[in-house]
């Protein structure tokens, strides 16, 4: 987020962001991918199954979930505190929402802990379920 910010995906070049956001996804399914091989190599001592590798990584999935919300919080209130104001504007200017009153129910730290929240724990388990497969002993 402080790299989205420094290059101006919180402001000038908003009607970026929601695309180069979901560059996001390749880390963290790596992360995932990482995790889980680490976790076959020393903890299954090279044997894992499928159900190993998704409770292993629906562990890390409800870990991340609980810290979306003050992970949200620090986003938006230490990294880019005008970025709710920037996407209102920009959502209003660019007619993806009739008037402010709809932009602000849409766009506020409130919403966004809640979606965070909800967002992390699906594509959590997901992606659990993903690696899982790719990652178990194959036999």
């Amino acid at each position: 987020m402080v790299l989205e910010k420094q290059i101006g995906l919180h402001d000038e070049y908003l009607e970026w962001h929601q695309y180069v956001t979901l560059l996001y996804i390749i880390p963290a399914i790596w992360i995932y991918v990482l995790a889980l091989k680490d976790k076959k190599r020393n903890f299954y001592n090279g044997e894992m199954n499928f159900k190993q590798g998704f409770i292993s990584g629906l562990i890390i999935s409800l870990i991340v979930t609980l810290f979306s919300p003050l992970n949200q919080w620090i986003i938006s209130e230490v990294i880019t505190p005008d970025y709710f104001k920037n996407v209102i504007a920009y959502s209003v200017e660019t007619g993806y929402h009739e008037n402010m009153e709809e932009a602000e129910a849409q766009f506020n730290l409130e919403t966004y802990i809640v979606q965070s929240t909800i967002w992390a724990l699906v594509m959590g388990i997901i992606t659990s379920a993903l690696v899982a497969l790719f990652v178990k002993t194959k036999k």
